[in-house]
């Protein structure tokens, strides 16, 4: 059964770091880009970024630019989503998602998805 599991999330004060990570099982991510998007209450899903299956292309929403950084260990069948200098705006379910074939910043391309894990950005 393909299944990717989020985790790592929680709750950060402004200027806080996490670490959310993207395990995948019944399937080998090697072979697929991941995208990591959020979605804040009451509002659309959003793209967050998205690595490429050999790791060597990265792209990052204008929002997170310079906070985040995604990266990915294929040896242990996971993605990560590196996230610093949290602000209160960042607070969402993040979603991590997999694609086979090039990463994309659009959700609509991504074939796998994960239950999501909330993070909140609050003093």
């Amino acid at each position: 059964q393909v299944q990717l599991v989020e985790s790592g999330g929680g709750l950060v004060q402004p200027g806080g770091s996490l670490r959310l990570s993207c395990a995948a099982s019944g399937f080998t991510l090697d072979y697929y880009a991941i995208g990591w998007f959020r979605q804040a209450p009451g509002k659309e899903r959003d793209f967050v970024a998205a690595i490429s299956r050999g790791g060597g292309t990265k792209y990052y929403s204008d929002s997170v630019k310079g906070r985040f950084t995604i990266s990915r260990d294929n040896a242990k069948n996971t993605v990560y989503l590196q996230m610093n200098s949290l602000k209160p705006e960042d607070t969402a379910v993040y979603y991590c998602a997999a694609r086979d074939g090039a990463s994309r910043q659009n959700q609509n391309d991504y074939e796998y998805w994960g239950q999501g894990t909330q993070v909140t950005v609050s003093s």
